[in-house]
């Protein structure tokens, strides 16, 4: 039997910050990280790397712990936010120069960074069981026992804990162990992903699109490229899948329109469903639930992630607010609950109501979008709580 002081369930984005965020600020306490797919060995960039928008806040907490920087390759800065409606008059545009900051936010690529980041769990001495799975959990008063199935052998290890952090993503298997509930609900629509290289590069503009299909996001990637989540309906999205690549860039061209250039090459195309959903609980008895494994909000504002390094952060908030043998225990599991119940609420509940009000067909909500957007052109105030969201700036 070993022992950990934290056990974290889920080694991806949200797992392994936690795991060496939680290790810098606390070098003495052991930790390890159960997760069941090996990390990617591959160190060449991919066209089709995937990527992740990080808010100007999350950049701010991951630097100063050095789990950021500015000068990597495949870390490219958002020096503008253009937000539009299609067909209508209003739009607006963020710039950071207003609001004292470098840049809005970076978008990162998920596979080098990935890398980077179980690179550092090695680095910081953090118990590492890879591939592995939980079979099964109990929790008793001083600590929580799970049961691990390696890959490598037949053999099952147990491991004891005094805190379990859950951070094995939406579909969560250790949440359903726990019989907590995620409460979800659909969307009628579905995101295409996909990488498009634009002529004559993007400048750093990131551009939100609301079309009568669904919102278009771009966000800028190194190389000249534009990361796409495109959001339709499920029958046009599988149309779109179906496009060889010359339609598919024609039909984005028509679609987007050319301010932000003209698309010339486009990589591998994926789809995902799109949900609304929370755990009934983000916490139980010694365990905390932290990223997709806690809520699953829209992509329209690219908070996702964003709202997972918050648990993050306030997590070990909560860990430097109390002694090494309270972690856990119910004052500390009700701390991180209360501390996180505004934050995760208003966010879900802005993503949600940003969908539904672009999703709205009726001239006359049209007409009130517009005119919201047109006041945020016009003025700053105006403007700030939209720009303050978008960067993660939560107080």
């Amino acid at each position: 039997m070993q022992h950990f002081d934290v056990l974290i369930v889920g080694g991806g984005m949200a797992g392994a910050t936690a795991a060496i965020t939680i290790k810098k600020q606390h070098p003495h306490c052991r930790i390890a990280v159960i997760e069941a797919f090996a990390p990617k060995t591959n160190t060449h960039p991919s066209f089709d790397d995937r990527s992740i928008a990080l808010a100007e806040q999350s950049i701010e907490y991951l630097s100063r712990l050095e789990l950021f920087s500015k000068e990597w390759r495949f870390a490219e800065p958002i020096l503008q936010v253009n937000v539009s409606d299609r067909g209508h008059f209003g739009k607006t545009t963020i710039e950071p120069k207003a609001y004292d900051v470098d840049a809005l936010g970076y978008v990162v690529e998920v596979n080098p960074y990935g890398q980077f980041l179980h690179q550092q769990l090695q680095t910081h001495d953090i118990t590492v069981f890879c591939p592995a799975t939980v079979s099964s959990l109990s929790q008793h008063l001083d600590y929580v026992e799970v049961s691990i199935a390696l890959a490598s052998s037949e053999q099952k290890v147990s491991l004891q804990a005094s805190l379990l952090v859950v951070a094995d993503g939406a579909q969560s298997p250790t949440r359903a162990l726990l019989n907590l509930e995620f409460n979800s609900f659909p969307y009628e629509q579905g995101a295409l992903i996909a990488n498009v290289k634009v002529a004559q590069g993007h400048k750093g503009h990131a551009f939100e699109r609301f079309t009568p299909q669904g919102p278009m996001a771009l966000l800028p990637m190194s190389d000249d490229r534009y990361s796409v989540a495109w959001c339709m309906n499920r029958e046009a999205l599988d149309d779109v899948l179906a496009y060889d690549d010359a339609q598919f860039l024609a039909r984005l061209q028509q679609e987007f329109g050319y301010r932000g250039g003209i698309f010339e090459a486009v990589g591998m195309r994926s789809s995902y469903p799109l949900v609304h959903g929370r755990v009934s609980d983000v916490v139980h008895h010694r365990v905390v639930l932290i990223g997709n494994a806690a809520h699953a909000i829209h992509p329209i504002a690219g908070q996702g992630f964003n709202l997972g390094v918050r648990d993050i952060q306030c997590l070990n908030a909560c860990l430097k607010q109390h002694d090494v043998s309270e972690w856990g225990s119910h004052a500390f599991t009700q701390a991180y609950k209360v501390a996180r119940e505004r934050d995760i609420s208003r966010v879900m509940t802005l993503t949600d109501g940003l969908v539904r009000l672009f999703s709205n067909h009726s001239r006359t909500v049209a007409f009130g979008r517009s005119c919201g957007l047109l006041l945020m052109s016009l003025f700053t105030n105006f403007k700030a709580p939209l720009a303050k969201q978008l960067m993660g700036r939560v107080k």
